[in-house]
């Protein structure tokens, strides 16, 4: 898979690419990342890429040109077709396992990091295929979000991790949330380790499992328990 990240503050994204399971994924060029300055993009002289909204208000909106202009060297270069253009924003579909899974398909993922007071308008109805949210609140900009994207994602992606069980039986599978899990030292601070995983007995160990992804899940998400008892 390649991601083209669209962004004014690359150097977020060169940052995190280079550790732990993310650089690995890099250099077994199991997925490629790119970075692209929008400011280079920018006509203007002075490689200004913001300016005042029509109609008034606070703050300052991104312009389309070097937006647009950023998109079109994305998909010429790499000679794209289809791809998913993600906005990230706090008005788009908040983010789940799901929409991750769904995307973890795609050959091309293009992802535009807004910033300002955002972007205008025009650039979403043009390119723009998905807005998406990490939640109900608002950021300085689309990178960090972006960045969340990107390591859901990947993480799905065959050969990223290390085993496929890595990600099989994790949180949200199901609609459960995942169970407790422990390692040594089976006592610690006068709390020991649930007899039943230190039975040997799979069948046991997976029911206890299952009983413990269900209990956290009512006290916590009741909305995905009520999914996961359909």
């Amino acid at each position: 898979m390649r991601f083209h990240i669209m962004t004014l503050f690359p150097e977020i994204f060169h940052s995190y690419m280079n550790e732990s399971i993310m650089k690995r994924a890099v250099e077994k060029e199991t997925i490629e990342v790119f970075v692209y300055n929008i400011r280079e993009f920018s006509n203007n002289k002075h490689k200004k890429v913001d300016d005042y909204p029509f109609g008034g208000g606070a703050g300052m909106l991104m312009t389309p040109q070097p937006i647009y202009d950023t998109y079109k060297h994305i998909i010429e270069t790499h000679n794209i077709k289809n791809s998913r253009v993600i906005y990230l924003t706090p008005k788009g579909e908040v983010h789940n396992q799901e929409i991750a899974t769904s995307m973890s398909k795609e050959e091309d993922i293009i992802l535009l990091c807004g910033h300002y007071e955002g972007i205008d308008q025009r650039i979403i109805d043009l390119i723009v295929t998905d807005e998406i949210s990490i939640g109900d609140y608002v950021l300085t900009g689309g990178e960090l979000p972006a960045l969340i994207l990107i390591d859901s994602i990947s993480r799905l992606i065959p050969g990223v991790l290390n085993q496929n069980e890595s990600f099989e039986e994790e949180s949200f599978k199901d609609n459960l949330l995942e169970y407790p899990h422990y390692t040594r030292p089976r006592e610690f601070m006068n709390l020991e380790v649930p007899e039943v995983l230190l039975s040997g007995n799979h069948k046991k160990i997976e029911e206890w499992r299952k009983e413990e992804s269900l209990k956290v899940t009512k006290e916590r998400r009741p909305d995905l328990y009520k999914k996961a008892c359909k």
